[in-house]
């Protein structure tokens, strides 16, 4: 195979692994752009709207699908998960598109949530392990790319539809299983991650030899290096996502209560936030993140989110559309060369083969549950003491994510995977 045909190969399983970042950001945004009319048609009060954002893709049933992704991931191959999950994703969306009541609206962001949460840990490592070592923040950037065009046309469609009222939700919606259907068709030509197949073919050769491999258990990973690694990796992307996930979920609803703006013109500032995110990924991460100090990247992203998120600390009557504009763009450029674009790159650095699946899965699970429990607590927060403690707090989890980025960040930029792996845990992984 020529260098052309290989670079070619490679792309093609960036971008169709990729399609993971659309279809969870892409799902968590058709939720919000359409949470007014929803809210109103099946009459959800906070408890409701409280248990849907907590329970979504967004948070605990996206939770538990890494958790147990990640473990099939690591034993049977990334491929099956990432293709055969998709069936999954589009019988959740069945649901919504045609949902009736609250039961089978929830019943679809459940499906969904698991769906999008076993897809996340396969898709990710699968770019990690298919990109060259001197371009993996490119490729990588990619899926940060996707993150962005899902809501950006879901956004988009959301406003073009808005005439139509709940049934332009559900269009949305229906694009979102276009969409799978699409990604599973072309996942199905994938080969296998060869990075795993090279492992499998290390163990089962140690086993025709008679030796025993060394089972990886939860508490493994809770110890020495990796117990580290899981530690500065929640550090960063934990905290930033209690903001990034209200952002996801709550932000346009927020546009309207707090910068008394329209629906239609809350989803077109979120459109624009997501569009800033694809320029800074494009402009930045993935020209800039496998050249100059990733620490430095970092650092001045970690300073703009904080700073864009402050200016809800004023008072509401003072809430001007200029300073909303102002958090649009940027809250927007930073999330495009920042916290999950970096913590996606580390995570598939920092483990071994073996089990670095595994690991994501855990960690995923450990931060969509926090996210859940604050997405179930935020709506009340949120109505009983007003959204400039909500948004103090999230002033504040930033901070503590800057800071673990910009102290423990990790120097592993054009090391090849099994580099960083000998590096960090000799021959014992």
């Amino acid at each position: 195979m020529s260098n052309k045909q290989v670079k070619t190969s490679v792309w093609k399983t960036t971008i169709a692994a990729s399609m993971a970042n659309y279809i969870d950001a892409g799902s968590i945004v058709a939720g919000a752009a359409g949470l007014s009319l929803w809210t109103a048609y099946l009459h959800m009060g906070d408890m409701k709207l409280g248990l849907l954002s907590a329970l979504s893709s967004n948070a605990i049933s996206a939770a538990i699908g890494a958790l147990i992704g990640g473990y099939i991931c690591d034993k049977y191959g990334r491929k099956l998960v990432y293709t055969y999950d998709m069936i999954f994703y589009m019988l959740g969306m069945l649901l919504i598109i045609f949902a009736q009541n609250f039961p089978m609206l929830f019943g679809g962001y459940i499906i969904v949530g698991l769906a999008v949460g076993a897809d996340i840990p396969a898709s990710w490592t699968t770019i990690a392990e298919g990109a060259p070592a001197k371009d993996r923040a490119k490729h990588c950037g990619t899926a940060q790319l996707a993150w962005s065009a899902g809501p950006i046309i879901v956004l988009i469609l959301s406003v073009v539809l808005g005439k139509y009222g709940l049934l332009g939700s559900r269009i949305v919606f229906a694009h979102l299983f276009v969409i799978a259907l699409f990604t599973w068709l072309l996942r199905r030509t994938l080969p296998e991650s060869a990075s795993w197949q090279a492992q499998k073919d290390k163990d089962e050769k140690l086993l025709s030899q008679g030796k025993q491999l060394e089972k990886v258990s939860a508490k493994d990973l809770l110890k020495g290096v990796n117990l580290k690694s899981i530690i500065f990796l929640l550090g960063v992307y934990l905290f930033w996502n209690l903001a990034a996930g209200t952002m996801g979920f709550f932000m346009p609803l927020i546009y309207q209560t707090v910068g008394k703006v329209s629906s239609q013109n809350a989803n077109l500032l979120q459109a624009g936030l997501f569009g800033c995110t694809a320029i800074a990924t494009y402009f930045i991460f993935m020209r800039l993140g496998d050249k100059i100090s990733r620490r430095g990247i970092f650092a001045v992203s970690s300073i703009m989110a904080i700073g864009a998120w402050s200016i809800f600390l004023l008072p509401s009557s003072s809430m001007k559309p200029s300073m909303l504009l102002i958090f649009v763009i940027g809250y927007g450029l930073s999330c495009g060369f920042g916290q999950q674009p970096f913590y996606q790159l580390w995570a598939s650095e920092l483990f071994p083969t073996r089990y670095r699946a595994s690991a994501q899965g855990v960690m995923f699970f450990i931060v969509r549950v926090t996210l859940g429990i604050w997405s179930f607590a935020i709506p009340t927060i949120m109505s009983k003491f007003g959204f400039q403690l909500a948004a103090a707090c999230m002033v504040g989890f930033l901070v503590i994510s800057a800071v673990v980025g910009i102290t423990f960040a990790p120097n592993t930029s054009g090391k090849t995977l099994e580099k960083i792996e000998e590096e960090r845990y000799g021959d014992s992984a």
